[in-house]
């Protein structure tokens, strides 16, 4: 991706330029639209984000140059003129950096994410409560033209759709726009995971030989420290269910194959979570949240149990076989919070209601090609047609299409309403 990567690198990167990319979502990790959600909430012209959003779907923003407290890109108009564009970002202070390190040290799952090219919110949370703001917010993002505007135009919000989409790939380019690079910043870890590993100065000597250090700061040392023993291997499959149906009759009311589905699932959720506990890069994140007995009803009919047990998991989540199989797409499609879109029916509060409703209106760059919606509480229908978009409470759209008179799941949620509405066109 890179076009130079001298003696600059990790001060400052270029990316080739993008191809075009007509109806496709500009971010699609949450901190991509983060990028693109204060850029909106700046802009001053909403003409403007319109047009800079047309652009860079067309592919006219050039190699983008990355340095710490500015983005640079080359963008052309339609008339072939060209304009250089820059958008600044405040770099963090050198104190602000050192207590943002501190952090991430003392975690080695904020280490593991970042280099597989995460940015969990957990890591942005903690940031926060240091004081130190990661992402920008509103009126964090100025900019510069050579087009002579004093807001931002067409060209800069251009170039902020296209680093988003470099953001889904790698979150170390809001940390080089921060003021660190990449080698700078794992270099600075590394160093202070061998200071914590070392303890402090001196006491090497003055150490009685069964001490030794904590665990989390041992494993956000491994490339400095001896490598410790190898974990057990992970249980490739896992274990065959007994069977039950052989032998003593069950007892009154038990139905056998339930009971071995039942234990089959629980082997198989036992065998992800030792898979998970043993990756190199197990998330240092809450657990996930307890499933209702509803939820769980749905997880469990998506790994196609078969009609019978369908059917009693259909009663006993209160749904007929129709209704079990819309909730296991929506499951299929967005887990827990996919269902929750597909049956709450909630109006938004009026800031969060007017927000949609304009981000729904400047997703199409001509009025002529805006569908006619009608909006019910979170659900806009395309009036005449057969396509949906629902409204969720984390602010992203879920695509629907109306068949045999019920609204089903079309597809996953995306902070893009019209590439949303384009996706069901093209299924059509």
């Amino acid at each position: 991706m890179y076009l130079d990567e001298g003696a600059s690198a990790g001060v400052e990167r270029t990316f080739e330029a993008l191809p075009a990319a007509p109806g496709q979502a500009f971010a699609r990790s949450w901190w991509g639209q983060a990028w693109l959600k204060a850029l909106e909430d700046t802009a001053l012209d909403g003409a403007q984000v319109k047009l800079g959003r047309r652009h860079a779907r067309a592919g006219a923003v050039g190699a983008v140059s990355v340095r710490p407290g500015r983005i640079t890109a080359v963008v052309q108009d339609r008339d072939h003129t060209r304009h250089r564009s820059d958008v600044l970002l405040q770099q963090l202070s050198a104190a602000d950096w050192d207590r943002f390190l501190d952090l991430v040290a003392d975690r080695a799952g904020h280490i593991a994410a970042l280099l597989d090219r995460d940015m969990p919110p957990v890591l942005v949370e903690d940031a926060a409560a240091a004081g130190i703001e990661l992402l920008p917010g509103i009126g964090d993002l100025e900019s510069e033209c050579s087009c002579g505007a004093w807001d931002h135009c067409a060209h800069s919000t251009a170039l902020c759709y296209q680093l988003a989409r470099l953001l889904d790939q790698d979150p170390f380019v809001l940390l080089l726009m921060r003021g660190r690079g990449e080698q700078e910043l794992l270099d600075e870890l590394q160093a202070r995971s061998a200071s914590r590993a070392e303890g402090p100065a001196g006491a090497g000597a003055a150490e009685p030989s069964g001490a030794g250090v904590p665990a989390v700061e041992a494993y956000a040392a491994r490339d400095i420290l001896p490598p410790l023993p190898a974990p057990p291997a992970p249980v490739a499959t896992p274990g065959i269910p007994p069977v039950l149906g052989g032998g003593t009759p069950p007892a009154p009311g038990v139905d056998v194959a339930a009971l071995e589905f039942l234990i089959g699932d629980a082997a198989a959720r036992a065998q992800l979570m030792l898979a998970d506990a043993l990756s190199p890069r197990h998330p240092d994140g809450p657990p996930p949240p307890v499933l209702t007995p509803a939820q769980d009803a749905v997880r469990l009919a998506a790994s196609l149990p078969g009609a019978p047990i369908s059917a009693r998991l259909a009663a006993g989540s209160g749904r007929d076989a129709r209704g079990l199989a819309s909730a296991v797409r929506a499951w299929e499609l967005g887990g827990a919070a996919g269902l929750a879109v597909l049956e709450e029916d909630w109006t938004p509060e009026p800031e969060a209601l007017a927000r949609a409703t304009s981000r729904l209106a400047a997703a199409w760059e001509d009025e002529e090609t805006r569908p006619r919606l009608r909006v019910t509480r979170n659900r806009w229908t395309v009036v005449g047609g057969a396509a949906q978009l629902r409204y969720g409470r984390d602010g992203r759209w879920w695509p629907y299409r109306r068949e045999g008179g019920q609204w089903v799941p079309a597809g996953p949620a995306t902070d893009d309403p019209a590439g949303a509405l384009a996706g069901l066109s093209a299924e059509g």
